[in-house]
């Protein structure tokens, strides 16, 4: 079997460019919910936000998937004001299980300045700034990639939400809804998940719940959203929604702890950062716990942490190392806060 890396880093952003022409970049951070896009001017630190449905190939499929990433670039560089031979580089991070075949129609529709990558990778530059450690995330769906002190990546997980994505907030959201189930057939213990379940969705009953995922279906999004809901019951004490939530952060612990391994990370000197990125990390301590736990276990020096900036900053800081431009993160994070709190 093989044992390379599932996910890679492009050559052009592995090296620090040296472009110091560089005014303008782009980051894109797509999803199997939303897409959104920003450009960054280097010279004044001015933001222009443009905002799209979803670009998950597995969602969506890959024409609807590059036709959401490029109009909402197109729209972003209109707020900007300016022509797309004015970016110096673009760096698109999409959620999914193999983004090659979008990297490749991006590339033909547009520039080789217009970089494709799975979207964990910008999760990891957004932990680390690009330096060796680990980034997972947990939105949506969930994926985990890091990187070595000698330049080894590895991702674990991303399979999607067929086959993976566990911790995250489809899985949080569909195994809220098997617990309804469980309760109603009588194969699982009483629990305040199926009457919220079945408000939540409008449903008649809780055996409609099924019929609503198979036959509707419920989209990818629409069952992550309960994850909120499983969330808010599991902090008033509801035992089902409690252990979902530290299955979960042990699974996706589990994970962390294989990247951390492969990438020769467990046998680092120093510490080193594992950030943890999305909107399934919202629920604090009920997810972060007890995945804290199985990560030290194995890795005692990892400094686990909530990163708060948003995932696109990811991607402009993968653009501006590709141009030689130093972006401080903090920095990047409060301009983007500020930013995205004015709205369109």
């Amino acid at each position: 079997m093989r044992r390379d890396s599932l996910v890679r880093i492009p050559d052009a952003l592995l090296r620090e460019g040296s472009r110091g022409d560089a005014r303008f970049i782009m980051g894109i951070d797509g999803g199997a919910t939303k897409t959104l896009a920003a450009v960054l001017d280097l010279q004044t630190n001015a933001l222009h936000f443009a905002h799209g449905g979803p670009s998950n190939e597995d969602a969506v499929g890959v024409e609807a998937a590059v036709q959401a990433l490029l109009q909402v670039a197109d729209e972003a560089l209109a707020r900007a004001g300016i022509a797309q031979d004015a970016l110096a580089i673009a760096v698109l991070a999409v959620a999914g299980t193999d983004t090659g075949a979008i990297a490749r129609r991006v590339r033909a529709a547009r520039t080789e300045d217009w970089i494709v990558v799975n979207d964990v990778v910008a999760a990891w530059a957004t932990a680390t700034g690009g330096e060796p450690g680990v980034g997972a995330i947990s939105g949506t769906g969930s994926n985990v990639f890091g990187v070595g002190p000698h330049g080894h990546p590895w991702r674990t997980g991303g399979w999607g939400h067929l086959l993976g994505d566990e911790g995250s907030g489809y899985w949080l959201g569909i195994h809220s809804i098997r617990a309804a189930l469980h309760e109603r057939d009588g194969s699982g213990p009483p629990t305040a998940l199926s009457h919220a379940a079945v408000e939540f969705y409008s449903a008649e009953s809780v055996e409609a719940l099924a019929a609503l995922v198979y036959s509707k279906p419920l989209r990818k999004g629409e069952v992550a959203a309960f994850a909120t809901e499983a969330a808010a019951i599991a902090q008033r004490g509801d035992a089902v929604a409690r252990e979902l939530y530290e299955r979960g952060g042990a699974e996706l612990g589990r994970q962390i702890a294989v990247v951390i391994r492969e990438t020769g990370l467990q046998e680092a000197e120093d510490p080193f950062p594992v950030g943890l990125i999305g909107s399934a990390f919202k629920a604090g301590s009920l997810l972060v716990d007890p995945l804290v736990a199985v990560v030290h276990e194995g890795a005692p020096r990892a400094r686990v942490a909530v990163v708060e900036m948003a995932p696109v900053g990811g991607s402009l800081l993968l653009a501006a190392r590709a141009c030689g431009c130093r972006l401080e993160r903090r920095e990047l994070s409060e301009l983007l806060d500020a930013a995205l709190e004015q709205g369109p």
